[in-house]
């Protein structure tokens, strides 16, 4: 049989800003359309952040959750994952509410403190709508993404009575030896959901050779214990899904990762991106997972068992 491969799609994020694409989901409605969009188009998981509607700002209340992740039970069976990412701009204790209090199948969870650079995207973006956008993207010139040992065992201590697995989001090689740690220490349990991120400005780099390197160390410290999932940033996400899916690799797709679906053309929606991403991997010859599919090779608790 064909090996089965995940799609994730990250619907809308805490990176771009509202001005830079009109596709970009803001609004409970459209963060709604968005996921399931993506689940008819083939992802199994769909990754997902709260905006205000007013003005596309990242929201990480319980309440900006509320009104899109029952319209997504209700109408998908995808697996829901809720960051606990939020934005470089808050705190833990702010992050991981929306997870603490829903209790979803997967939450994110990020492996290090990093430098999160997104000012070079004011070489392509002139004009916003809000005043929000410029200072916010432009702050990250000089923002550290706070995600410390203390923190991490923050996030895992504060969920670890809900049954939620993680993706475990790593930027850098380093990141691998820190979730050995909380391996070690019996804070994680396998199998681990090891999503690796290339091509953010402060990461690790989207050439090849890091790709294949990340790979090598996770299987390393790893072995069967883990399943490996890609994404890449901005022009590198499809180019990078197919070096993965190629590898033994899942991949994540969306407009929080990238709002492009070629060279200067705008991707019109998530499901787009996910169809794109589909092609490639049915072009090699393997199946796309379903969602209990997904469930089954992450050893994940069940939709029916979620505090929404």
């Amino acid at each position: 049989m064909a090996r089965k491969v995940i799609i994730t799609c990250a619907v809308t994020g805490a990176i771009h800003t509202p001005s830079m694409s009109p596709h970009l989901p803001v609004t409970p409605e459209e963060i709604a359309e968005a996921a399931i969009g993506a689940a008819e188009a083939g992802a199994a998981i769909v990754h997902l952040h709260a905006r205000d509607p007013n003005n596309g700002k990242p929201d990480q209340t319980p309440e900006a959750f509320a009104p899109f992740l029952q319209v997504v039970k209700q109408r998908s069976d995808c697996v829901i994952n809720i960051t606990t990412g939020g934005a470089p701009t808050m705190l833990v204790e702010e992050r991981v509410r929306p997870a603490a209090y829903y209790k979803p199948e997967v939450a994110s969870l990020n492996m290090g403190s990093m430098n999160f650079g997104l000012y070079p995207m004011l070489n392509r973006f002139k004009e916003f709508k809000y005043d929000w956008e410029k200072p916010y993207i432009e702050g990250s010139r000089d923002r550290i993404f706070r995600n410390t040992f203390a923190d991490i065992e923050y996030i895992l201590t504060t969920c670890a009575e809900n049954g939620t697995r993680f993706e475990i989001e790593c930027y850098d090689i380093g990141h691998l030896y820190t979730l050995a740690h909380f391996v070690d220490r019996d804070l994680i349990k396998p199998p681990l959901f090891v999503q690796s991120v290339f091509g953010l400005l402060g990461g690790i780099g989207p050439h090849p050779e890091d790709v294949a390197h990340m790979k090598r160390t996770a299987d390393r410290l790893f072995g069967r214990d883990y399943q490996w999932s890609v994404l890449g940033a901005g022009k590198n996400q499809l180019a990078i899904a197919a070096q993965a899916a190629a590898m033994g690799g899942n991949v994540r797709v969306g407009l929080e990762d990238s709002l492009w679906i070629g060279p200067g053309k705008l991707a019109e929606s998530n499901a787009q991106q996910v169809r794109m991403a589909r092609q490639i991997i049915e072009g090699l010859g393997l199946e796309i997972a379903t969602p209990d599919d997904a469930r089954n090779m992450l050893s994940l608790k069940g939709g029916d068992r979620v505090n929404f």
